[in-house]
């Protein structure tokens, strides 16, 4: 056997041995007999002055560079939208059931530094960070002192994978411990420094490595899924985290992001969040992406504030459409500034999924002014008692109707029903009627019969007549903002309606119609062609029209001098006048700022091609809209014609 062969041979071995050690958390050997094959293979390289291109030893940390090359990816490494609330969620899970049945992936969101590796005929050639996704820095040399990836594999195209930079809470612990006057902050700051120093030796001291997650681009070949990217990766030797659930269902999505919520706490990663993905990539392509975010993907991004705490007792709160929720009282605990005593649960099926009982240590979240949340039982104290289902209203006694995993309470004047109603129609992003609190709601009700919207706009100074702390400025100061909510924004006015559903996003997106009698007579295909509305939010916009108590209502606000209202547009332009729909890609500018350039120049933009749709603009790859709005005859103008009216 020849220098060469033996050098090959102890690479092999030692390869695998670090990868047992760094990607796999296995290791076969003890550290000595690494250490004594590593040192042969060290003096084999220095008698020969042959390094191969997959040595291990290629990994210390060389000498300190100059600065850092920009470096062109070969494909954009995008980054993600975000979503804080279950609201942003639903929206992204409305835009990608309008693009087919998928399927979606869940996995961890790590709080550290983005990068990308490329390939080239099996070995490794560079490492960039992100950048603006168009080109990053060229940190080769730092990347090279990372033992959690392979220097050769077996894929013989050119590939570029994207991973996360991360040092482990334990290493950072460790680095502080020994350099006491200049510890790190974080673990986020740290492997972001230890990737983006000069010197090479600074990042082998902090050992950072890194997590994988995707293929950003494939010269031969291909992946047809989430799944299928991860096994190749698992496959080549990458270090992936084991945590990836598949979903089948929004539902499981949710799910999966609680199981992170509660169990990231007990990983030696630092992380902010979860990611979820459409698994199948001929869904993704359908729908593209903005000039920033794939809309295929959304980083759903935790609240910082948690604590736990044990649960005392369950009683259930029911909501102005019916639903009963059971909210747990608990210990007291300081939650983001405040002293929390109870948390709510969502559903019976939440409750029941997260394995909540009275006596249970839980883990609880709280999120801005919103109630705080039971995230899951951490454990059970011994005689921990399960929580019963009602079989009846808590506050009228109607018997309850189960629907999945809700109950409900069908009687439409049950109190706490109507006095939710009526503190939704007046909170600050509808009516915004400064003042009116549930609580007074609650006496308007009980006192004064206050049962509809409507019944506000006839409350005079008297009807607070006898209320304690109701003095004359303050039944002043309600009676004017009552008479102020009478003008308002069609979305915020459709959103104060409480139409199941519809959410501030989708009562925006559906008063690019014009007013509330445009919307009333929308059809089920008008309807489910807004980019945020479902099939279900349409069936209860549908339902909530034709019904005659709802009619009414609408004409007693009326007569009572609401008046919704769309912002007025600019009238002159040459797209005054005009509805635009923008389909496909511009390939001189982004969708966001073409839409900008038409509402500058008096045209009103809209997600859906309906009868109120005035023109359509298709770039490449324009798909159903295009062919809905040939459908229906409305005139349709390809990019060249739009720049011409844009610059006449």
């Amino acid at each position: 056997m020849n220098d060469t062969e033996r050098m090959q041979r102890l690479i092999d071995t030692l390869n695998k041995w670090a990868y047992e050690y760094y990607v796999l958390d296995a290791p076969s050997v003890p550290d000595r007999e690494y250490d004594r094959l590593y040192d042969e293979l060290k003096e084999l390289e220095r008698e020969t002055g042959v390094v191969l291109a997959d040595s291990p030893t290629r990994r210390v940390g060389g000498e300190p560079v100059k600065g850092f090359e920009r470096h062109a990816h070969i494909s954009r490494l995008y980054s993600l939208d975000k979503a804080v609330s279950e609201d942003e969620l639903d929206a992204f899970f409305t835009r990608v059931k309008k693009a087919g049945d998928a399927t979606y992936t869940v996995e961890y969101k790590y709080d550290g530094l983005t990068v990308c590796l490329t390939y080239e005929g099996g070995s490794f050639v560079r490492a960039t960070t992100r950048g603006n996704g168009v080109e990053g820095e060229d940190v080769t040399a730092q990347v090279l002192t990372v033992k959690s990836f392979p220097l050769k594999i077996s894929y013989q195209g050119t590939l570029e994978v994207r991973g996360e930079a991360v040092i482990r809470l334990s290493a950072l612990e460790k680095y502080n411990a020994a350099h006491p006057d200049e510890p790190l902050k974080n673990a986020r700051n740290a492997a972001a420094g230890a990737i983006r120093t000069l010197d090479p030796k600074v990042t082998a001291t902090r050992e950072p490595e890194i997590l994988f997650y995707d293929i950003n681009y494939m010269s031969e070949g291909g992946v047809s899924s989430q799944v299928e990217a991860r096994e190749f990766l698992r496959r080549e030797g990458f270090k992936i985290y084991p945590f990836f659930k598949i979903c089948q269902t929004p539902e499981a999505v949710k799910a999966a992001i609680d199981e992170i919520e509660v169990e990231r706490r007990e990983i030696d990663y630092l992380t902010d969040g979860a990611v979820v993905k459409v698994n199948e990539e001929a869904i993704r392509e359908d729908m593209g992406a903005t000039d920033k975010f794939p809309r295929w993907a959304m980083a759903y991004k935790f609240e910082a504030e948690e604590a736990q705490s044990t649960v005392l007792r369950v009683f259930w709160q029911v909501g102005r459409t019916g639903k009963l929720t059971p909210l747990a009282e608990i210990e007291p605990v300081e939650l983001a500034g405040a002293t929390v005593r109870r948390a709510t649960l969502n559903n019976f099926g939440d409750l029941t999924r997260k394995d909540v009982k009275v006596g249970s240590l839980v883990l609880v979240r709280r999120s801005n002014e919103v109630i705080p949340e039971i995230l899951g039982a951490i454990s059970h104290v011994e005689g921990a008692t399960p929580v019963e289902k009602p079989a009846v209203c808590p506050y009228c006694g109607s018997p309850i109707k189960e629907v999945g995993a809700n109950l409900f309470c069908p009687n439409e004047l049950c109190r706490p029903r109507v006095v939710q109603k009526l503190t939704h129609y007046c909170s600050k992003n509808a009516a915004d009627i400064d003042g009116m609190s549930e609580a007074t709601l609650t006496l308007l009700f009980e006192k004064r019969g206050v049962k509809y919207f409507s019944d506000l706009y006839r409350l005079t100074e008297n009807d607070f007549a006898g209320f304690e702390g109701f003095k004359e400025r303050k039944i002043g100061n309600l009676l004017t903002a009552i008479e102020n909510s009478k003008r308002i924004p069609l979305d915020r006015f459709l959103y104060a309606l409480g139409i199941d559903g519809i959410g501030r996003v989708a009562a925006r997106d559906l008063a690019d119609f014009g007013s509330l009698e445009n919307i009333a007579a929308l059809t089920y295909e008008e309807l489910i062609a807004v980019e945020n509305v479902g099939d279900i939010t349409a069936r209860y916009v549908l339902d909530y029209f034709a019904d005659p108590e709802n009619r009414a209502e609408i004409a007693r606000l009326e007569e009572a001098g609401v008046k919704p209202f769309v912002k007025k547009k600019i009238s002159v332009g040459v797209f005054a006048g005009q509805n635009v729909v923008l389909t496909g890609s511009l390939g001189t500018m982004s969708r966001p700022e073409a839409q900008k350039r038409i509402e500058a120049l008096g045209g009103v933009c809209q997600s859906a091609v309906s009868s109120k749709t005035t023109l359509v603009i298709a770039g490449e790859k324009a798909g159903s809209k295009l062919d809905k709005a040939r459908g229906l005859g409305i005139p349709v103008i390809g990019e060249e014609e739009f720049l011409k009216m844009l610059n006449p």
